[in-house]
């Protein structure tokens, strides 16, 4: 996130969490902005980065955080993280080369939050920025277990994984819910983080069932082989909004994401649901082969997976535009992506916003191969970061 210049961070551990709940000593450890009726918040344009201690953990055992960028108290984005995932013996033992292992430090949160490795959506002072000004709290990922797992794996001898995502993710909400009672809320994630977002999306919006909730999950479809749940659900004693009606006695190893996203979406009428994807997403596509699918099955699988969504779910939409690039929001692109003719920036700002929700959005045909951005890349007139994914 681009913020401003006098951008202020502080390091706080938060002991309150530790000890199950917050007392009047969390006010003064809780940033510059409380109004003194219960624990402060971080002013506008100000940064603070919280390490709660236990019970979050990072895969390895080093410590977990998160950020909170100020901004109006009224208008939060919660936004989870990508980074892969590892769910066997062999995933878990690549030297962290398929997941992230570890939280970023405070000097790597400050520096997403000042547009040195982030921007996109993270650029709060840019007005064309749909959530320009809201507050935004960030969720590291650092468990390879898609932010769902509650489980310690001994893999191996030498390899031992904390599958601790889903109670790091439920510490930071526990974190919110005692500092704000927004009006909009913006539940999102890149990749990993696409499914930390929906599966944790109903947890919020039970917190909050007067606010106006929009979820828009970022390049994560949930395209698997046949046997991924069966192999990664119970290494990662996965975690899943079972008071949700449609998901209630449900065997999760036989969920596939069209139940997930109908049940939630069914359970929260009010709310709107979403996925941004490309139509032959390097990462998605990759992912999706290491389990053992066919590289060519990946974008018809997607489709039909979309359009399954959207025929059982009316509060459900989809933006797809073309070429390989995987994740829209952490870029520059963010703000010049168009598919159809209808600019992404444009459409998310009707998605959170409008009165009523906008028409899917996609591509179609030869068109979802020709992608002008990746032809700008490769024509050496676009630097932009995710110009990595358009190589070969």
């Amino acid at each position: 996130m681009h913020l401003p210049s006098r951008l202020a961070t502080t390091l706080v551990l938060l002991t309150a969490l530790v000890t199950g709940g917050c007392s009047d000593d969390a006010e003064g450890s809780g940033g510059s902005g409380g109004s003194g009726a219960g624990p402060a918040i971080p002013a506008p344009g100000t940064l603070e980065i919280v390490e709660p201690g236990a019970p979050t953990i990072c895969s390895r055992g080093t410590p977990f955080r998160f950020a909170a960028a100020g901004g109006d108290p009224k208008k939060l984005v919660i936004d989870f993280q990508g980074g892969g995932a590892c769910w066997n013996a062999f995933t878990c033992s690549i030297a962290d080369a398929i997941f992230t292992a570890e939280a970023p430090s405070a000097a790597e949160l400050q520096a997403r939050f000042e547009g040195k490795q982030y921007r996109g959506i993270y650029q709060l002072d840019d007005a064309s920025n749909p959530v320009a000004g809201w507050t935004l709290i960030h969720i590291p990922y650092c468990t390879g277990d898609v932010h769902w797992g509650d489980a310690t794996v001994e893999y191996s001898a030498d390899v031992t994984i904390r599958h601790n995502g889903f109670t790091n993710a439920q510490t930071v909400l526990a974190w919110v819910y005692e500092r704000y009672q927004p009006e909009e809320i913006l539940v999102t994630g890149c990749s990993a983080g696409a499914y930390g977002a929906i599966g944790h999306a109903a947890f919020i919006a039970k917190q909050y069932p007067d606010a106006k909730l929009r979820l828009v999950a970022d390049s994560g479809c949930g395209i698997v082989s046949e046997s991924f749940f069966k192999e990664s659900f119970p290494s990662w004693n996965a975690q899943l909004p079972t008071f949700v009606t449609g998901l209630a006695g449900k065997d999760i190893l036989t969920l596939d994401i069209v139940e997930l996203y109908t049940a939630i979406a069914a359970d929260f009428p009010n709310a709107r649901f979403a996925q941004q994807t490309t139509a032959f997403d390097k990462d998605q596509t990759g992912y999706y082969t290491a389990m053992g699918g066919a590289e060519a099955d990946w974008s018809p699988k997607m489709l039909q997976s979309l359009a399954d969504i959207s025929a059982g779910t009316p509060n459900f939409r989809y933006y797809l535009s073309p070429g390989p690039v995987h994740c829209l929001h952490p870029y520059d692109l963010f703000y010049g992506r168009e598919s159809a003719g209808t600019k992404y920036t444009d459409w998310l700002s009707s998605f959170i916003g409008g009165p009523e929700a906008p028409a899917t959005v996609a591509c179609q045909g030869a068109a979802c191969s020709e992608d002008a951005f990746c032809s700008a890349c490769l024509a050496g007139t676009s630097q932009d970061a995710a110009c990595k994914w358009c190589s070969d």
